[in-house]
């Protein structure tokens, strides 16, 4: 593996940095997520036309740039840092991975040029709220969670040649403003019980969206209600829908985790900068060897989260190019554990650290904190994602089920002194 990043990497992050400073702020963010669409289209266009965002890891052939997993992760990076609202998660790793591995050549040529230039925006809309079920991040994904042949999900039914669905989805990811939704739902009742895809415009007839109040603002969710909606299959009725969720929940932890890696940096960043600037018994609090240390293993799990990111990332790239990923299957559930932990400790830290005016809920330690709380919910929670790497390794032996508690995958704290010493230094 080269760890060091190339010089198309690097200007991706240059520009989308430049981008984002300008024009994301913490104003900006509570600004955007207010309005109807729950996020900036002004920005999302230039992000779209600009810097071809959408279709960064897209292929040629349908208006995508060709990129791998490092090169998205590392554009969602720069998102995390200021936690920007956009459809980029919803459209560009949940919807259109599944449409390029499962849909036709006249869906995947009517679709993904579309989605690659930002013109559509999609969603993946999942029965319940088992996303991170789904995705197989937490568990086997058996294609239970979809329905089953029982009450409740989302039933699909083939009335007179044309497919119909019934049923209602929960936490949808941006799915009350998208442009097209790909719906799992199940079929085939107890005979030949199956989950598939299914397209559903946004102007269906009986499809009912609302935005639902969600603890983290910038990353907005819909309920769906589909009532008779007609939809049509994606690809065809053989297509093995939970294996293609699973590779897909792979690179969205390996992306989600790098958004954790860019929020944990730049919240520290802004407490550092605090510290420094606070007094207290006419001194700045930064100068006491009780907040150096507890920045300096905020520091070091930042690191830590940051170097499983990177890995996982080359991993999936390196899989997908034919080359080995050297377990990516594994490695996307182990980063963003860890960078979820450190999205975690770094916004209480902030939060802490910033004093009274930190616990209040204006403040803007208070998006990352909601943001650290809402990804667990939505992709964990962290003690699962790390049992089902180690299950999936077979860690404990063939059939061997870790327990649930067990706390894998945590940095060396061993480097903490040696982090203390630097961070001290700095501030």
């Amino acid at each position: 593996m080269d760890a060091a990043f190339s010089a198309e990497q690097g200007e991706i992050r240059r520009t989308l940095r430049e981008v984002i400073t300008k024009r994301c702020g913490p104003d900006e963010v509570k600004a955007a997520v207010r309005t109807p669409a729950g996020y900036d289209a002004t920005l999302w266009t230039a992000l779209a036309e600009q810097l071809g965002l959408p279709g960064l890891a897209l292929p040629d052939a349908y208006g995508g740039v060709g990129c791998t997993t490092a090169e998205l992760a590392l554009g969602c990076e720069e998102l995390g840092r200021a936690l920007a609202p956009s459809p980029l998660f919803a459209t560009a790793v949940l919807a259109a991975p599944l449409i390029l591995a499962l849909g036709t050549e006249e869906q995947r040529a009517a679709l993904l040029p579309r989605i690659a230039s930002g013109e559509l925006t999609a969603a993946l809309a999942v029965p319940g709220s088992g996303l991170a079920t789904a995705l197989g991040l937490v568990g086997d994904n058996t294609g239970d969670w979809s329905g089953g042949g029982r009450a409740g999900g989302v039933q699909a039914r083939l009335v007179e040649g044309a497919w119909r669905l019934y049923g209602q989805a929960e936490q949808v990811l941006d799915g009350h403003s998208a442009g097209l939704l790909v719906v799992a739902a199940h079929a085939g009742g107890f005979a030949r019980s199956r989950t598939l895809l299914f397209l559903v415009r946004a102007d269906a007839p009986g499809m009912v969206r609302a935005r639902q109040t969600a603890l983290d603002e910038t990353r907005t969710q819909a309920r769906v209600e589909l009532r008779d909606v007609e939809a049509e299959l994606l690809g065809d009725d053989r297509a093995d829908v939970p294996a293609a969720l699973a590779a897909v929940g792979d690179v969205a932890a390996t992306v989600v985790a790098a958004e954790a890696v860019g929020a944990a940096d730049r919240v520290m960043e802004r407490t550092v900068e605090y510290v420094k600037q606070r007094e207290q018994f006419g001194r700045a609090i930064g100068s006491f060897q009780a907040v150096k240390h507890r920045l300096a293993d905020v520091y070091v799990q930042v690191q830590a989260a940051r170097s499983a990111a990177y890995y996982a990332a080359w991993a999936a790239g390196a899989e997908a190019a034919g080359f080995g990923g050297q377990g990516a299957e594994r490695a996307g559930g182990l980063a963003l554990a860890q960078g979820l932990d450190a999205l975690r400790t770094a916004a209480s830290e902030a939060v802490q650290l910033h004093g009274g005016i930190g616990f209040t809920w204006e403040h803007e330690a208070h998006l990352y904190f909601k943001r650290a709380s809402s990804d667990e919910l939505l992709f964990g929670p962290v003690h699962r994602l790390r049992a089902r790497a180690a299950e999936r390794a077979e860690l404990f032996g063939t059939g061997a089920r870790p327990d649930e508690g067990a706390d894998l995958g945590q940095a060396d704290m061993g480097q903490a002194d040696v982090a203390k010493t630097a961070l001290g230094e700095a501030v």
